[in-house]
């Protein structure tokens, strides 16, 4: 297989749809799952209602930016969102149920479940 980095346009646009591939994890997994080198998770699709590790349970590529278990994304104070930043966003943590059905988008380097199920899209 062709590396990321060696696709054509058409084909490398394709990348955020998660064509380098997906893996399955439960709750069963013991260990962080990661992605191949130079790639993320780009989304994630819950099968059954999903808590995440409290901590190292979603790492996101960069955590300004995405939702995670690190530290709020777009977490300014209230009345100080710039161009790049949002405000008052919220750290994931042991008490948030993702529930069976939703998916969510970013761009996430770590995920470790303490219950549930999902599939990881690779981009």
């Amino acid at each position: 297989m062709a590396g990321n980095k060696k696709y054509s346009v058409v084909e490398a646009s394709n990348l955020g749809f998660g064509q380098v591939g997906s893996v399955f994890v439960d709750a069963s997994t013991a260990t962080p799952v990661r992605p191949p080198t130079g790639t993320a998770f780009i989304a994630i699709t819950f099968l059954e209602d999903t808590i995440f590790d409290a901590s190292g349970g979603l790492e996101a590529e960069d955590a300004n930016q995405y939702i995670n278990t690190e530290a709020g994304a777009h977490n300014e104070a209230n009345g100080a969102a710039t161009a790049t930043q949002g405000e008052l966003g919220a750290q994931i943590d042991g008490s948030n149920t993702f529930p069976q059905g939703a998916t969510i988008f970013g761009r996430y380097i770590e995920i470790n479940i303490t219950s549930g199920m999902l599939i990881a899209y690779i981009g």
